[in-house]
């Protein structure tokens, strides 16, 4: 990412550039007009062409971070599920009982991960929100 003055800086030139084209319309210099769209057309397409990798790497990145969440979490419960198998077949009581306040731990744990991980979709939610009104508000005044 840019430091807020290289984005300023290239703003500036940006600025610069349009006025020239204005300047070009208002001569009605053709041929100036000519190779200014064909710049800005080969500038856009390149843009583009790097907006849709950023957007395929993000995606990836994410399925990526989302797999293992999911393979974390089925181990996890496969795990509980195995303990309460084994339990199932234990017949004394002491065992019971400590196998029960054991359960309710882990249940407590499981609820525990799944306030943890809505947090943190609440948070994904918010940062993209956030990050596509600053991305629009870039948009508007570009």
């Amino acid at each position: 990412m840019k430091k807020l003055s290289e984005q300023l800086s290239a703003l500036s030139d940006r600025t610069k550039k349009t006025e020239d084209t204005v300047d070009a319309v208002r001569a009605n210099d053709h041929a100036k007009l000519d190779a200014k769209r064909d710049s800005l057309k080969a500038s856009v397409e390149s843009k583009a062409t790097s907006a849709k990798e950023h957007a395929a790497d993000a995606k990836t990145k994410a399925q990526g971070k989302r797999d293992a969440a999911r393979t974390a979490i089925e181990e996890r419960f496969a795990a509980v599920h195995a303990h309460i198998e084994q339990r199932q077949a234990e017949h004394d009581v002491k065992r019971a009982e400590h196998h029960a306040d054991v359960a309710e731990q882990d249940a407590c744990d499981a609820i525990d991960l799944a306030l943890y991980i809505l947090d943190q979709a609440e948070y994904a939610i918010i940062d993209a929100a956030i990050a596509r009104a600053d991305a629009d508000a870039l948009s508007s005044t570009a």
